[in-house]
């Protein structure tokens, strides 16, 4: 199976809602969730401040990112984040993941995927802003 990482992003609802819709004000994770929607057999949502998400998880705002947390603080959200994998995924039936995430969102955890296995894709590395937007209207009308 192939899953798909989408991460969170600055632009919020400001109510409770599904972690998919939370997140839904950012044209570039609309794109993303679009495209792992439509290209991957799981989808899942990387959050700066719940870990791993499934698109239906219910979740409160906040205001929160890896960018400001420090190298040690990141280590111990992929941690957690992967625990969360183990408990909530089947990773011995997951054969990739490709991440459409910034780099503070894969950067500790591809490795710990890798060793369990989990073939780890960034198809949108290197790319900027408006070059990933580019990149999702095209591959979206394909």
């Amino acid at each position: 199976m192939k899953l798909g990482l989408v991460s969170c992003t600055k632009s919020k609802r400001n109510y409770s809602c599904k972690a998919y819709e939370m997140y839904s004000p950012s044209n570039l994770f609309k794109k993303a969730y679009r495209y792992a929607t439509k290209n991957y057999d799981v989808v899942a949502i990387l959050s700066a401040k719940y870990g791993l998400l499934l698109p239906d998880d219910e979740i409160e705002p906040y205001d929160l990112t890896l960018k400001t947390m420090t190298k040690q603080q990141r280590k111990e959200w992929a941690d957690k984040v992967f625990k969360q994998m183990k408990e909530g995924l089947d990773l011995n039936k997951i054969g990739s993941a490709y991440f459409h995430t910034g780099r503070e969102y894969r950067e500790h955890l591809i490795p710990k995927l890798e060793l369990a296995g989990v073939k780890c894709i960034v198809p949108l590395e290197g790319l900027s802003f408006g070059q990933q937007l580019a990149w999702y209207d095209t591959h979206l009308r394909e």
